[in-house]
């Protein structure tokens, strides 16, 4: 049995796995993949850089950024990795330079720094930790 990809509804939305793709370099190679739900982005998705290296995979609900998240330089290293909640980043994060060494760890509330944060110098060093008092 086959998998029905790229489908609309009887309104003309987006259901379903959508699979998109583009051209690099005379190769068609993997732009994005993931579900649809009434036209929005809902569940697991991935993207790729033109090259074909993964750019990011993380999860939506109702067309927003949800869950666990990760994204990545072109070269494949890990360029962040956290939270989001209702398409804002939300709980703890960890981001990297170009090199794989740490640049920051932390923790967001309502897309807005909160709580310790650690910076580190390019080669991975700590270089400097604030605290933060998120007010709403």
């Amino acid at each position: 049995m086959q998998t029905l990809i790229n489908q609309l509804n009887d309104k003309g939305q987006r259901v379903g796995y959508w699979e998109n793709y583009h051209d690099y370099r005379g190769n068609r190679n993997l732009w994005h993949k993931g579900y649809y739900k009434d036209g929005k982005k809902d569940g697991y998705w991935e993207d790729y850089y033109c090259n074909g290296t993964l750019y990011s995979k993380g999860h939506w609900k109702d067309g927003k950024r949800d869950g666990y998240w990760e994204e990545y330089w072109s070269n494949g290293n890990l360029w962040f990795k956290g939270y989001y909640k209702d398409g804002k980043k939300d709980g703890y994060w960890e981001e990297y330079n170009l090199e794989g060494n740490p640049y920051s760890k932390g923790y967001y509330k309502d897309n807005h720094n909160d709580s310790l944060w650690k910076w580190y110098s390019t080669d991975g060093t700590l270089d400097e930790t604030r605290f933060y008092a998120n007010i709403n």
